[in-house]
C-alpha cells in the first residue's frame, strides 16, 4: 500500500469527520431487552369478513319454581249446642233459632261455595241446603238454622253436614233433636 493510498483514506476519513460534525446529533435511544423472538406470519390471502359486535340479549330471569303445596284440608268439629241442647222441650209449631258452636280444624278456609245441608231426619221446616257460615282455617263459628216445630206431638231429629265447593262431605255431623209436647 503507497502513500497515495494512506493519502486517500485519510482524507476520507477526515471527511467524514467534518461531515459528522455539522450533523445534527441524534437524542439517545433508551435500550430495550429483547422480546420474545417471533416469526412473522405473512398477510392472509383474502381479507377476513368483519363481523357486526353481537349485542347480547338480556339474561333470561328464573323465578323460583313453586313447589307443589299439598292442598288443604277440610274439617269441621262441633264445640257445643249454644241453644235448644239434645231433647230440648218444645211447643207444636214453635220456632226453633238453633245454633251450634262449632270449629274449623282443617287448613281450608270456608268460603263461597262451602254449604251446610240436611244429611237424614225431618227437616222441621228448614231449607235443606244453606251456605256455611264462613271461618278461616282454625277459627270458630256458629252454625244457625231456622227451624219450625212440627205440630205433632214426638221426638225430632235433623241431621246436618258440611260440604266443600267440590261437594265432599266433611268434618263431624251436627244434629237438633227437640221433644214437640202440648
Amino acid at each position: 500500500m503507497g502513500a497515495p493510498r494512506v493519502v486517500q483514506t485519510l482524507l476520507i476519513l477526515g471527511i467524514m469527520g467534518i461531515v459528522s460534525a455539522c450533523a445534527p446529533t441524534p437524542s439517545p435511544t433508551p435500550f430495550r431487552p429483547p422480546t420474545l423472538s417471533f416469526s412473522p406470519t405473512p398477510p392472509p390471502s383474502t381479507p377476513e369478513p368483519v363481523w357486526p359486535t353481537p349485542i347480547p340479549s338480556p339474561s333470561p330471569t328464573f323465578l323460583p319454581t313453586a313447589t307443589a303445596t299439598p292442598p288443604c284440608v277440610n274439617d269441621l268439629t262441633w264445640l257445643q249446642d249454644l241453644t235448644y241442647p239434645d231433647n230440648t222441650l218444645v211447643l207444636p209449631g214453635q220456632a226453633l233459632d238453633k245454633q251450634w258452636l262449632v270449629q274449623n280444624t282443617g287448613t281450608c278456609d270456608w268460603g263461597p261455595g262451602y254449604r251446610l245441608r240436611n244429611i237424614d231426619g225431618v227437616l222441621l221446616g228448614a231449607q235443606d241446603d244453606l251456605p256455611l257460615y264462613p271461618a278461616r282455617a282454625g277459627e270458630q263459628a256458629i252454625l244457625r238454622v231456622l227451624f219450625l216445630a212440627p205440630l205433632e206431638p214426638g221426638t225430632y231429629r235433623s241431621w246436618w253436614q258440611a260440604f266443600a265447593p267440590d261437594g265432599t262431605a266433611f268434618g263431624q255431623e251436627v244434629y237438633i233433636q227437640v221433644i214437640v209436647s202440648p
